[in-house]
């Protein structure tokens, strides 16, 4: 009777804590479930580790989640009624002093949709495209996507703004590629990559003498996570086998999870990226650290026209209202407590005070405990009293979500927020020389110095709401062991374990050049392979 009152008890605590957690920020928040064009995914920020460009920033604002590549006809265009933003913050107030807006727009062919003889009528294609497509030739193509990209300083509603140029051309519009409906309307295998990337624009950002690049396309879905496992009431030890208390000797967890590149449920799913990078110097202040966020928002009114066209199926009206945002990973899902996500969706850094207690009280460490206390002594011949640590407030998170490691990348007068901050003074590592669990393995060029999307943002969150900061990491000279003093070991009874979702990435999963993400898994042939690296 005692057990089931416990399993019933850890599937009321945990089915709200991971109803929302569809991967990084997939569906995180009731409201913007509603509007999946502007739902943000990931959001990554880098020194860029393309060989010649380590003076440069990466950004990349990944929307539209869980994208299966088959979506047709009409695939998955961006909001032409939204606005996508990019956010630095380069004085530490949490509060943006640059931000990058793009907004989009649809076009028809000039001449019209293509038509079709049918019976002796011209009828209009019924598709989205109607032929092969290339870089050279989109004569195929019905419905063209277009956006316009501009900087503003200081505040993003009320600061001035310019629009950024296309290097090529002079133009200030941009052209999107066409999502990746299958190979044949590319021509063949291997095709579509050489159409994508003749959309990376070299770009001239006002106030800026080093050129940057854009891209905004389809790209694969760069973050890994066994979702399905996870959704079942984490059906999984979340600790990987033989290497918990006794490793080394032959003990562990001979029952804990394996690390199996098939847990990843996402393999087949892509997503929408803004990619932006630009040169250092031109998002630095007087500091070089930036904190960055992407959010998307929506006018507060929006009208349906009842007899819709192609150009006008609605008409919006009144102030942004943000309906998006994210900085780190995991937080809105991990964290932020289930009532009030969209709170958390609509606010802004500066303001996340009215969050605190569920960074200082985290509620995931005691659902895991409840969870696995009894599994995790049995199976590691442990007696540990509580999996949780018990360092409250918790200063090792605030330390990792609101103000950033003191010499790492933290501002010297910080305001606490939530964002991914980077300083721009660590040098890139190369992508084979990466570690996906960035600072917690020694490579301050990882996670949460920034994230890269090789970083496995998921077993690191894992590891630090369960204190893996309260214990010795290999940050010291020549890696040596070297506590951050935010809190001690026995405050994490099992900080030091390799909490894990037992779905790996690493860098050498992604391509080695801007926008660094994969070519998108093609909505045909079935059974297509899985895209791979590029050097």
């Amino acid at each position: 009777m005692q057990s089931r009152y416990w399993a019933l008890l850890a599937a009321v605590l945990l089915a709200p804590a991971l109803s929302a957690v569809q991967a990084s920020s997939h569906r995180e928040a009731p409201f913007v479930t509603k509007y999946p064009q502007v739902d943000a995914t990931d959001f990554y920020a880098f020194m860029s580790y393309e060989p010649g460009r380590e003076d440069y920033v990466t950004l990349i604002a990944n929307y539209i989640p869980l994208q299966a590549a088959y979506g047709g006809p009409n695939y998955f265009p961006l909001d032409s009624e939204a606005l996508y933003e990019i956010h630095i913050d380069n004085d530490g107030d949490s509060v943006e002093n640059l931000t990058f807006q793009f907004r989009f727009s649809d076009t028809l062919p000039a001449d019209g949709v293509i038509p079709i003889p049918v019976g002796g009528e011209m009828v209009t294609s019924v598709l989205r495209n109607i032929g092969v497509i290339s870089a050279a030739d989109e004569s195929g193509l019905n419905h063209q996507e277009s956006y316009t990209l501009t900087v503003v300083t200081g505040d993003r509603r009320s600061g001035p703004a310019a629009s950024v140029i296309n290097a090529a051309d002079g133009a200030v519009s941009f052209r999107k590629p066409f999502d990746y409906s299958g190979q044949k309307t590319f021509g063949g295998p291997g095709n579509y990559e050489p159409y994508a990337r003749s959309f990376i624009h070299d770009i001239n950002v006002p106030g800026c003498e080093a050129p940057g690049r854009v891209f905004v396309g389809q790209r694969n879905e760069a973050f890994k996570l066994a979702l399905g496992e996870v959704f079942d009431l984490v059906n999984l030890v979340p600790i990987e086998g033989d290497s918990a208390p006794g490793a080394g000797d032959g003990g562990g967890f001979p029952s804990g999870i394996t690390q199996d590149p098939a847990r990843n449920t996402l393999a087949q799913n892509n997503v929408t990226s803004l990619a932006l990078e630009i040169h250092k110097d031109c998002l630095t202040g007087g500091e070089d650290v930036i904190g960055a966020w992407t959010s998307a928002s929506l006018r507060q009114g929006n009208v349906l026209n009842p007899e819709p066209t192609f150009n006008t199926p609605e008409v919006g009206g009144g102030a942004w209202s943000q309906v998006s945002r994210l900085g780190a990973p995991l937080v809105n899902e991990l964290v932020i407590g289930y009532d009030m996500k969209d709170r958390f969706n609509s606010s802004h850094p500066s303001n996340d005070g009215q969050f605190l207690t569920f960074i200082t009280n985290p509620a995931l460490p005691a659902i895991l405990n409840l969870l696995f206390l009894d599994g995790v002594n049995t199976l590691a011949g442990a007696s540990f009293t509580d999996l949780a640590p018990g360092n409250f407030p918790r200063q090792d998170l605030v330390t990792a979500f609101l103000t950033g490691f003191t010499g790492v990348n933290q501002f010297a007068n910080v305001t606490p927020g939530e964002m991914l901050r980077l300083n721009t003074m660590i040098t890139p590592t190369p992508r084979a020389d990466q570690q996906s669990l960035g600072l917690a393995a020694g490579d301050t060029a990882g996670f949460p110095n920034g994230r890269r999307p090789g970083d496995d943002s998921v077993d690191i969150a894992l590891r630090v709401v369960m204190g893996v900061l309260c214990h010795d990491l290999p940050l010291g000279t020549n890696g040596d062991p070297l506590n951050l003093g935010l809190c001690d070991p026995a405050d994490a009874p099992t900080g030091n374990q390799p909490f894990t979702d037992g779905a790996p990435i690493s860098g050498a999963d992604l391509n080695n050049s801007f926008p660094y993400l994969l070519t998108p898994y093609p909505g045909s042939p079935v059974g297509a392979p899985l895209p791979t690296p590029i050097d």
